[in-house]
């Protein structure tokens, strides 16, 4: 026992600056299977292997530490996590800039998404300061479509009266103009909402209804491409100043560099779950060019009335919508 002790008290001596490997919990509300999870998961191996195990990260999926998506952002300021895969545009109680990309036809795929990112990236990343935290990257969903049983081709007047789950504000407001009954609520209650009737439809990705196997639930996958969203993997600024400048520098790089990669994973992600979603037996249906029209004027709509109440956004709507000619 004398011999340990003098060698524990050895070891100290030797390595005065040693300390213990930083251990972070990530937190995500969506399955294991979930292609944000599986990024999360390859993030967090690649930390450990280029820190030398000096920095863990361990993903919690399918809101295993009892926290919802709406929950995320204060959970990561308030230490609950060092970490969070965090819905961004489920974020707009804390702050309605949180929602600007899910403004109805704002950005209807990747590439104007990215334009927008462009001109919000910076107010992002100030806000996340703000909430006590850094983002490290920020990766897309799928573009939104809603899954029901009945058709959405050709009319607004379909969607009229039907109980549909939003996932925003915006959401709320631009089903609730159209007619629809939005009802919003985290991923975790979609499934039993459905499984028990009070849902007539839901508005989310592809992946979304892969992951509730919605094709037990709804007949067809509408392909509104109505709404862009994206989640934040955003670290404590506490957890994140306990590292060295090395280290910092190390999580960086990576961040940036695995951005992309993730990115083109969302992008192939939509096309094999249509694909499967197919293969179940759900039927995929698109709008014609007249309920297009009508969608994308109720939606542009709203974009005047969000920058009036957002005056963060004022000039990055309108600097994206000269850009891409909205």
């Amino acid at each position: 026992m004398k011999t340990l002790g003098f060698a524990l008290l050895a070891f100290a001596m030797a390595a005065p600056g040693a300390r213990a490997a930083e251990r972070w919990d990530l937190a995500s509300a969506w399955p294991a299977g979930n292609f944000h999870v599986q990024n999360a998961m390859k993030f967090a191996e690649a930390v450990k292997k280029s820190t030398s195990g000096e920095v863990n990260i361990t993903v919690h999926p399918g809101g295993a530490l009892g926290l919802k998506g709406p929950e995320m952002l204060v959970a990561v300021r308030d230490g609950q996590v060092a970490m969070a895969d965090i819905q961004m545009n489920q974020q707009v109680g804390e702050h309605k800039f949180w929602g600007i990309e899910s403004l109805p036809y704002l950005a209807t795929g990747y590439d104007e998404l990215k334009k927008l990112q462009r001109h919000t990236r910076p107010h992002f990343d100030k806000l996340a300061g703000q909430y006590g935290q850094k983002i490290l990257y920020i990766v897309p969903w799928p573009p939104q479509g809603v899954f029901s049983k009945v058709a959405f081709d050709s009319a607004p007047t379909q969607l009229k009266g039907l109980k549909i789950r939003t996932i925003d504000k915006n959401a709320s407001d631009f089903f609730n103009k159209i007619g629809a009954v939005p009802l919003q609520m985290p991923w975790g209650d979609v499934v039993p909402a459905l499984a028990t009737g009070a849902l007539d439809a839901v508005a989310t990705s592809s992946t979304s209804g892969v992951d509730g196997k919605f094709w037990e639930f709804l007949a067809y996958c509408n392909r509104l491409n109505w709404q862009m969203n994206s989640q934040m993997v955003s670290v404590n600024e506490r957890s994140w100043k306990k590292l060295k400048p090395a280290q910092q520098k190390t999580i960086e790089s990576l961040a940036k560099q695995m951005e992309g990669e993730f990115w083109a994973v969302s992008q192939k992600e939509d096309e094999k779950n249509i694909a499967l979603l197919t293969s179940r037996g759900m039927k995929v249906a698109s709008p014609n060019a007249a309920l297009k029209t009508t969608l994308n004027r109720i939606g542009s709509a709203m974009w005047d009335d969000y920058a009036a109440g957002t005056p963060m956004a004022k000039p990055v709507l309108s600097a994206y919508r000269k850009e891409v000619g909205k």
